[in-house]
């Protein structure tokens, strides 16, 4: 697959008549005016690439007729030369095919950034369907972004999004374990060099593309350009592909300078429909960067669910509750972070307490979301009992309209998870020094927590592309087109990260969940799932301890009237050993 330039977004009828089309969606005003019936318009990426085999076989077989010609003209040359040395047949035939296999190689060698290029857009964008809404997709703002800004040819005319992309995508090859090798054919990255190459490459198109967009950020004008947004966000991808350690400050980081060039560019951002996208893709990774950090939301929750990117009405409901989540989750770490919230007094009582009700509120309106869902938005279930199948876990398999979908339902998942983490700590809280294991709320976090780890590993196979054999309703087996897409390893590393930190998960779920994200890291080349996989933490609990601790040393401390972490709140903190280790958890 390579690009062939720019070709034609006219419907198939007008492209067969030989004549312009007007692009009138969803049907063009030629072939009503001709009384046909339009068939529509191609897909946007198969316009942005298209098969090239057809061209690639005829130049294989003439170079494979050229050595062919060759080698036996030399073979008839050493025959006149020395006809006492004949080489065996078995040996002429040997020859002859490594010259053949050469001259193939040679002919469909690709370079390594139109290689990289392809498997990046083949397996980090979604293009949704012309059909659908233009929100089911991700990543797709890039296509138009890259042929806006495709006209540089030297090293200095090519743009900050361009280096960013190719950062992205050499690195997305290099990680990929067992990934195609460069000029190898359908050959393997086996010895390593091949994949230096890529990772040397891409690190080189990172400092450039940081360089570059630095230059675009100082620029009043350039930095509220779409291109430059969407660069920041690839930087931001870059760090989650390439981690070796857990670099969640690098990725955040990227993500803060995206929110504030979303709050620079305004309302109007939300007047085209690639601002729209992109204020989408900065929102969904907003919630999940202030679910890992707990800091507050910046602008408000309003401020996010702003109408004119009201794109979905389910999808949008769905952020709604993400977004509040997120907001309720910074307020009660602020709370317990400090050790004069573990004074007993009814106005700390009276604060937990109102914590717990807008927590079990949120998830009562995230089970009303899940009960009202558009048919369209149904699921398939399909049981699984084998346990020989390491790819899938025994019990139900979930299959989805598709991949935009997965990924919603998945941070939704994630969404109760933490809320049920905010009502077991809150009943900890309200009963000690009583065991909160005992409390209703215990046992409700631990029904609902237990139910939702399971619908989150039933949807692991689809993400991933190990689906069970399936037949439709003729009998006719169903082809599974999402095998091996790096997106669906990259939508799920943050729902299983939050499966794998959790109390209420078994022995054997918790290993399947943590083989995964290892499959991610390796097979699909995000290696921040890797990193994922070595995390030891388990949630709440270890939270409920570390306020244990605290409170005890809140108690034990009998200086007055403190007011602030330099004062005596910062003395009940270093008694309790917490001082380095507050934000660790």
């Amino acid at each position: 697959m390579v690009y062939l330039g720019r070709p034609s977004k006219g419907c198939q009828m007008c492209r067969t008549r030989r004549i312009k089309c007007d692009e009138t969606k969803p049907t063009c005003n030629q072939c009503a005016k001709a009384r046909r019936q339009c068939p529509g318009y191609r897909d946007e990426f198969d316009l942005l690439l298209r098969n090239e085999n057809q061209a690639a076989a005829r130049r294989a077989l003439k170079a494979n007729t050229a050595a062919a010609s060759s080698s036996s003209s030399s073979s008839k040359k050493a025959t006149a030369s020395n006809k006492n040395a004949q080489p065996h047949p078995r040996q002429q035939a040997l020859q002859l095919s490594r010259s053949q296999t050469a001259a193939l190689t040679n002919s469909l060698s690709i370079p390594v950034e139109d290689l990289a290029t392809c498997h990046f857009l083949s397996n980090f964008v979604l293009v949704p369907p012309q059909e659908q809404h233009s929100a089911r997709g991700y990543n797709h703002f890039l296509l138009p972004l890259l042929q806006q800004y495709s006209n540089g040819t030297s090293r200095e005319e090519i743009t900050h999004l361009q280096h960013a992309f190719n950062a992205c995508a050499l690195a997305s090859l290099g990680e990929r374990y067992g990934a195609p090798s460069p000029g190898r054919g359908h050959g393997r990255l086996t010895t390593g060099k091949e994949k230096e190459t890529l990772l040397r490459k891409g690190a080189e198109e990172y400092t450039l593309a940081l360089m570059a967009t630095n230059a675009a950020l100082r620029d009043p004008v350039r930095c509220k350009e779409d291109g430059t947004l969407a660069a920041v966000l690839l930087l931001g991808m870059f760090e989650n592909i390439t981690a070796r350690q857990d670099t969640g400050s690098a990725w955040g980081s990227h993500v803060e300078g995206a929110v504030q060039l979303v709050k620079a560019r305004g309302k109007k951002q939300l007047k085209s429909k690639l601002g729209v996208q992109l204020f989408v893709v900065v929102r969904s990774q907003l919630i999940i960067h202030n679910f890992i950090t707990a800091t507050p939301l910046p602008m408000g929750v309003s401020w996010w669910l702003n109408e004119d990117a009201n794109s979905d009405p389910t999808a949008n409901a769905c952020e709604r509750l993400n977004l509040l989540t997120a907001e309720l989750r910074s307020e009660v770490y602020g709370f317990f972070s400090s050790p004069l919230s573990f004074s007993s007094s009814p106005a700390s009582i009276a604060a937990v307490e109102e914590f717990l009700a807008r927590a079990r509120a949120l998830d009562a309106e995230a089970v009303e979301w899940f009960a009202t869902l558009p048919r369209s938005w149904q699921i398939e279930s399909i049981p699984y009992s084998s346990s020989g199948n390491e790819n899938i876990f025994p019990g139900v398999v979930h299959v989805y309209p598709d991949m935009w979908t997965a990924a919603i339902f998945n941070l939704a998942r994630a969404t109760r998870m933490v809320l049920m983490s905010i009502i077991v700590r809150c009943a900890a809280f309200l009963v000690r020094p009583g065991d909160y294991r005992t409390t209703a709320e215990y046992a409700f976090a631990a029904r609902t927590a237990s139910s939702v780890v399971s619908e989150v590993i039933a949807s692991v196979p689809y993400h991933l592309g190990h689906l069970p054999p399936r037949k439709d309703k003729r009998g006719n087996p169903i082809e599974n087109s999402l095998n091996g897409r790096g997106l669906g390893g990259y939508f799920l590393t943050w729902p299983l990260a939050c499966v794998v930190t959790h109390d209420h998960v078994t022995d054997a779920q918790r290993e399947y969940v943590r083989g995964r994200l290892r499959y991610i890291g390796d097979e699909h080349g995000i290696k921040y799932a890797r990193v994922l996989f070595g995390v030891n933490l388990r949630l709440p609990s270890m939270l409920i301890f570390k306020d244990g601790k605290l409170a005890a040393a809140a108690a034990a401390s009998k200086i007055p009237g403190a007011n602030s972490i330099g004062g005596s709140a910062g003395a009940v903190m270093r008694a309790a050993g917490l001082t380095s280790r507050l934000r660790s958890v």
